[in-house]
Formats: C-alpha cells, structure tokens, sequence
C-alpha cells in the first residue's frame, strides 16, 4: 500500500485562491507519485483532520501572508502533533522576516535592513542617509511574491507602500543585471539553482512580473552563502530555498530564506523532481 502524503493548498473563499494552483499541486505531485507515494490535496484553512497522514507539506499555502489565521493554525498542528515538514516552528518565524536580523546575527551575510512599525516618507529618508544609498526597496515583514513591494528614491510618491510593519533595504543595481539567484537544497542536501532576472524597467523577479527564469551553476562563493544562511538557521529542513543578490560591495548576500511555500522550480533541473521524492521518501522513514 502506498505511503499517503499531504499538500496543504489555498483555501479557496481567500484573496489569493487562483485555479493555477491545481496546476501547481500537479506538478509537485508527479515526483511524489513517481517515487510511489499517494498525494492528496487539502486546504490550509478548512480545518480538515490531517492526522492519518505520515507526512504533511505546506508547500501551496498560498494567501498565508494575508491571513489573521496562519500562526494559530500552525499552533493547532503541533498540538495535534501533525507531522509537517517543514516543522511547524519553521512555519512560524519563516513567515515574519524578522527572522533576517537573527541569522545575520549568526553569521549569515544579509542584505543591510532597517525594520519599521509603518512606512513613511521621513523613515525612508532617515534610512537612505544610514545606507548611503539614493534608492530603496521596502516591503512588508510578512509577504510573498512582491506584495506591497516598492522602489523608491527621495521626492517619489510612496504608492502602494506596505500598510504595516515592514521592512526597507538599499536598492541593489545588480538585480537588474545578475538578478536574484536561488539555491534549492532538498533533505538538506543541495540539489540545483537558478537566476532569476526582472524585465526591463522592472527590479520584480517573480514568475507573476514575467522574470526572466534560467538554471545556474552556482559560484563557490554563492555555495558558501548560502550554507552559512541555513547553518545559521540551525534546522533540520526537508526543503530550501535561498535566495541571494550580489549587495553594494558585489558580495553575494541573503535577501531571503524561503522554508514556507517556496517555488523549488523542480521543472530547471531535469534531475530535480527525483531528488524531491527521494528526499519526502527518507522523511517520511
């Protein structure tokens, strides 16, 4: 009898419900099934008993980020001791990215980042003068796929600046050219990478802005970053994604660790999906 795992997916009254995740879920599916498990689909917010699953990955929790209900619903797991990977501790301080300032104090070279109660034309200029830099990024604390994300440089309308607590960094001209790259580890292991370039005019690098996706053959150095990020990190993570940009003194540096729902971009690799089942095969032993 097939081993049985879980993929939480959107719930599907919320703002961020789309029918691509059907899609999605059938391509994360395929190298699960391939190394003979059995995949169901199942709502991150509907409450469903996940118990008789030996596995469970939150892997299309799309919407998390604007949902008052994320954390206590990864409480109400790990008391029922649903077996999530990754852990739901993991889930908790991933989805605030507050977490940056913790793994810089543990050796990670990050992206240099004030974090903010709100957003205002006084601290971005205050935050400027701290950077030296003429152009800034900010963000909200828990997001995904650009949410409220803006550029800025002083004299410029805030726009669709974040309405809560958030997050400014300098604006790195190198994402226009190199792009962000991301390393993919899989049962901890590293398994494949790729560069993620925005359109032209854009500094957006996510498959909804039209970024320019290729797979890349990572330098020492980005290799070296990006174990220093997750050794900082100090858990043991079924999945990885770290995402790296070269920072104003051309170091690769960390802009983010996503362990929640990360794009693994399984189809860059043609050896990648394997190495994602055998990888959910030897957590689920």
């Amino acid at each position: 009898m097939s081993e049985r795992v879980a993929i939480l997916t959107p719930d599907a009254a919320g703002p961020w419900y789309s029918s691509r995740w059907r899609d999605v879920l059938g391509r994360m599916a395929a190298p699960l099934e391939a190394a003979g498990l059995e995949v169901e689909g199942r709502s991150w917010t509907d409450g469903e008993d996940l118990a008789d699953f030996p596995l469970v990955l939150p892997l299309l929790v799309w919407g998390y980020h604007v949902s008052d209900r994320w954390n206590d619903q990864v409480a109400s797991w790990a008391a029922r001791s649903i077996r999530l990977q990754n852990p739901p501790d993991v889930l908790r301080w991933n989805a605030d990215k507050l977490y940056l300032q913790r793994l810089a104090e543990s050796g990670a070279r990050i992206v240099p980042t004030r974090f903010i109660d709100r957003v205002s034309e006084d601290a971005l200029a205050e935050a400027a003068g701290a950077f030296g830099a003429d152009r800034l990024v900010a963000k909200p604390r828990i997001s995904a796929g650009a949410f409220q994300t803006i550029r800025w440089s002083p004299g410029a309308p805030l726009g669709d600046a974040p309405t809560s607590e958030a997050m400014i960094q300098p604006y790195l001209p190198s994402i226009e050219t190199e792009g962000e790259i991301s390393l993919i580890y899989l049962g901890g292991r590293f398994s494949h990478a790729i560069r993620k370039v925005p359109q032209p005019g854009d500094f957006r690098v996510q498959p909804e802005y039209d970024g320019i996706i290729t797979p890349h053959d990572p330098a020492p150095g980005e290799i070296a970053a990006a174990e220093a990020a997750l050794n900082a990190a100090g858990e043991d993570l079924l999945y990885a994604r770290v995402d790296l940009v070269r920072d104003l003194e051309g170091q690769p540096a960390l802009i983010e660790l996503e362990l929640v729902e990360p794009d693994l971009y399984l189809g860059h690799d043609p050896q990648a999906p394997q190495r994602f089942g055998e990888a959910v095969r030897s957590a689920l032993r």
